[in-house]
């Protein structure tokens, strides 16, 4: 079988010491199976770790080969739609108990860095940049929206504060939520990988999973073996394919692109963002971006729907972030590369249950890094019997994207072209 190693990016190339992890060969047999080693798998492991369970992870690439390993690092606090949308399609009381977990996957994140003494440049704060004032009376609202709910780490930013931390003459406004923060995301994965390790937890790398035989003993099957369990946790998002029919009908792979310059000087990346915050826009296509631990600016943006591979992501890339800084022209870019996310219709995560044992979450919809962490925490729950936050996300509405498989990328990239001429007019 062919070894799937690592994409040529800024993460890989900065990684921490990466132990070699074996195929599967051969037959095992464990409490859970979990297909994915990205941050849900990962997550989802601790939790049922952290509690008597006994669970093997079968990899088809390398621990966070995904977007858990690409993804621009930065720790984002609820939902790609936030919980005012979810207020309006739901009853009150699954609101509220989906509102009260808005915020929980960045502590989760910070109490396994601490318990598990993961190396990963952790750095508190981010910023929401208002391009136009019509995003910023949106920030106003989401302030309100975030601290009825408890969170109350923030702090509006108008033209002149929001200079003080971002160089750049874009924004008119902004908000600063200082319980948000950038790590780097391979690390934080390889830490986590550890961790399962250190809890007697198993992982097989280079074994896709490609089949599983349902009924009341599912079993997993890779190209050379399989893993017997009484429950599997599917957790594989963008890099899922087909393996589960059901779950690829109502979501869409999508890519996201990433640069990332040369070594700054101390004194250029202090000038940049002299407060080391993350920062990502309020357009719908959102550009996003922070410092590196050795002060590279690493910046993203942009979608590709159905994620094709661009050929070239650095002329999409470079002139966003020369608009943003323009001082940056004659800096070399290192790094170039893209990765993959799940889109869903709604914009909410998709979880549920396949019969009585295959469990799933998938289709963060950009919002993978604290969701996914709280998602491993729920699924966990959910296999020990306590569902009702489980239940919570399963019970979230989903539906396929129109025109189906053939024609749910044109669709999209229409309705995401519509709203970004809105962003464009400030409309």
């Amino acid at each position: 079988m062919a070894h799937t190693p690592y994409p040529q990016s800024y993460y890989a190339a900065s990684a921490n010491p990466v132990p070699e992890r074996p195929e599967l060969n051969g037959e095992v047999e464990t409490d859970v199976c979990i297909v994915g080693a990205g941050y849900t798998g990962l997550s989802t492991a601790i939790a049922l770790l952290e509690n008597g369970f006994k669970v093997v992870i079968v990899e088809a690439a390398k621990v966070g080969f995904g977007a858990s390993g690409r993804n621009g690092g930065q720790i984002v606090n609820s939902y790609s739609r936030d919980i005012d949308v979810i207020e309006r399609s739901v009853g009150a009381k699954q609101a509220k108990l989906l509102g009260d977990m808005a915020f929980e996957g960045g502590r989760i994140i910070r109490e396994r860095i601490a318990k598990y003494n993961i190396q990963c440049d952790l750095k508190d704060g981010g910023v929401f940049a208002a391009n136009t004032p019509k995003h910023m009376k949106h920030l106003e609202a989401q302030k309100k929206l975030w601290e009825r709910y408890g969170h109350t780490q923030l702090e509006l930013m108008d033209e002149k504060r929001i200079r003080e931390v971002v160089n750049t003459d874009l924004y008119v406004g902004g908000m600063l939520d200082m319980s948000g923060g950038h790590i780097h995301p391979l690390n934080l994965a390889l830490g986590e990988a550890a961790a399962v390790e250190s809890l007697g937890g198993v992982i097989h790398e280079q074994s896709p999973a490609t089949r599983i035989d349902r009924g009341a003993n599912p079993v997993v099957h890779t190209p050379k073996g399989r893993v017997k369990a009484k429950f599997v946790v599917v957790a594989g998002n963008a890099y899922l394919g087909n393996l589960l029919p059901e779950l690829s009908a109502k979501s869409m792979p999508c890519g996201t692109q990433v640069i990332t310059t040369e070594p700054l000087s101390d004194e250029v990346a202090q000038s940049l963002l002299p407060q080391d915050y993350c920062v990502e826009d309020c357009n719908y296509l959102l550009d996003y971006y922070r410092l590196s631990g050795d002060k590279r600016l690493i910046f993203g943006g942009g979608v590709v729907y159905g994620a094709r591979d661009p050929s070239n992501i650095e002329a999409i890339i470079r002139p966003k972030m020369l608009k943003t800084f323009p001082q940056l022209k004659n800096v070399k870019i290192d790094y170039a590369w893209t990765g993959n996310f799940l889109l869903t219709l709604s914009r909410l995560p998709q979880v549920g249950r396949l019969g009585d044992n295959i469990y799933y979450s998938q289709g963060c919809s950009g919002h993978g890094v604290t969701y996914t962490h709280l998602a491993g925490k729920v699924l966990g729950e959910a296999l020990r019997g306590q569902a009702e936050r489980f239940d919570a996300f399963a019970d979230l509405p989903h539906y396929p994207f129109p025109g189906g498989q053939l024609f749910r990328v044109p669709f999209t990239a229409i309705g995401a072209w519509y709203y970004s001429l809105r962003d464009k007019f400030g409309i």
